[in-house]
């Protein structure tokens, strides 16, 4: 099967929609340190809301949909998603806030599998290439999120948040619409290509899992992940606190970084496709080590606008080849590979973002970026340890 393009781009768009909200919550963090005194802890508790039974939810609806795939799931995770994060800005009590922020984690959890399971099966040969167009979408949300949100804030006060509750009812419709008549061209397609090759679709039990190498793969995610979700959380708050930015300004900077990601996401899957999934791999982690090691030296706030650049390149550009090294790696299990490779990714390390709030309310935030080097330089080590996937007919991954 060719990839299908028009498909591919649909999907994502749904990626967009749903990760609108998600990556709106780092940017309205300083707003709750404004108007409600939270402290870096309590805002760290929100990033964990978000995040700890996505950690969960994720791998687990991959497993369901490895055994009974239900496409009406990515509608209801793009409305859980953004409704609930709408949510989050009528409150003023902590733990509601908590309470919404974890239900719009979940939203994220339940979408993200099925839709890697989809995109899987829409993109053919070019998996490197259809993971980053899908992986585009969800950076664009994340890009987008901050945006909206500042935006909505400084018009409409923190009520202004209930704009991700309309973006998410549209989308979710859009898409109940749609993937019905997805899945039967899908289907006519692969008859129609069987047909004309004369080869029979390709059956799972020819497939094998690599659970080691998906175990190793998991620990460099894990690693990685706490430095993304260390990162999303405390740039805006190092650059208020250090470098002296507003609200405002500060939530631009991932707007800048999450930008730039939509555009090296894209260029890391078409050069994964081109030299190998693990080269991208461990080229894009070994440059992230010296950049959030910079960023941790500089009070400058130029120079940390300009440090966004790289960071991006380096912590967005292996994106498409870590989701498709998992899929190879659990060849009989995509679903659940797509679970865990995309849910711990931007969750996991939510979980220990609390911690870190707690290292930065003793040690200070340039201390607690240099935490997150260590953990870039973790993740760095365990690229080196992954291994060739068995299955070459679903990641052409090249040896190093």
């Amino acid at each position: 099967m060719n990839l299908n393009r028009k498909y591919v781009y649909v999907v994502a768009l749904g990626h967009f929609f749903c990760d609108i909200g998600m990556g709106a919550l780092p940017a309205i963090l300083p707003f709750f340190i404004l108007q409600y005194g939270m402290d870096y802890q309590s805002v760290a508790g929100l990033m964990f809301a978000s995040c700890f039974l996505s950690s969960i939810v994720q791998p687990t609806f991959g497993w369901l949909a490895d055994r009974t795939s239900k496409t009406w799931l990515m509608s209801l995770g793009i409305f859980l998603s953004g409704a609930a994060m709408g949510l989050a800005g009528l409150f003023e009590n902590y733990w509601a806030i908590f309470a919404v922020v974890t239900v719009s984690g979940v939203g994220s959890a339940i979408f993200h599998p099925e839709a890697a399971r989809m995109i899987h099966k829409l993109s053919g040969a070019k998996k490197g290439t259809a993971l980053s167009i899908f992986s585009v979408g969800g950076n664009g949300g994340f890009a987008v999120g901050p945006i909206i949100a500042v935006a909505a804030i400084t018009a409409f006060g923190m009520k202004g948040t209930a704009v991700f509750c309309l973006l998410a009812l549209i989308m979710s419709l859009v898409l109940l619409v749609i993937v019905p008549k997805m899945q039967a061209d899908i289907a006519q397609t692969s008859l129609s290509e069987a047909a004309t090759t004369g080869k029979p679709v390709e059956q799972k039990s020819n497939l094998q899992n690599d659970w080691a190498s998906f175990a190793r793969l998991t620990l460099l995610i894990v690693f990685s992940s706490i430095v993304i979700c260390g990162l999303r959380s405390f740039i805006p708050l190092y650059l208020v606190n250090v470098t002296g930015l507003s609200t405002a300004a500060a939530g631009s900077a991932l707007t800048l970084l999450f930008m730039f990601g939509v555009v090296t996401t894209l260029i890391g899957g078409l050069l994964a496709d081109r030299i190998g999934y693990l080269k991208v791999v461990q080229m894009s982690y070994v440059l992230l080590v010296p950049m959030v090691a910079l960023l941790s030296q500089t009070t400058n706030a130029f120079l940390c606008y300009a440090l966004m650049i790289p960071i991006g390149f380096a912590m967005f550009s292996p994106f498409s080849s870590v989701v498709v090294l998992g899929q190879s790696y659990l060849a009989r299990s995509v679903g659940f590979a797509s679970g865990v490779t995309l849910g711990l990714s931007f969750s996991v390390g939510g979980m220990f973002v609390p911690l870190i709030g707690s290292f930065a309310d003793h040690y200070g935030l340039p201390a607690t970026m240099e935490l997150l080097t260590a953990f870039a330089l973790l993740a760095a080590l365990c690229s080196f340890f992954l291994q060739k996937p068995v299955h070459m007919g679903v990641a052409k991954a090249k040896a190093v």
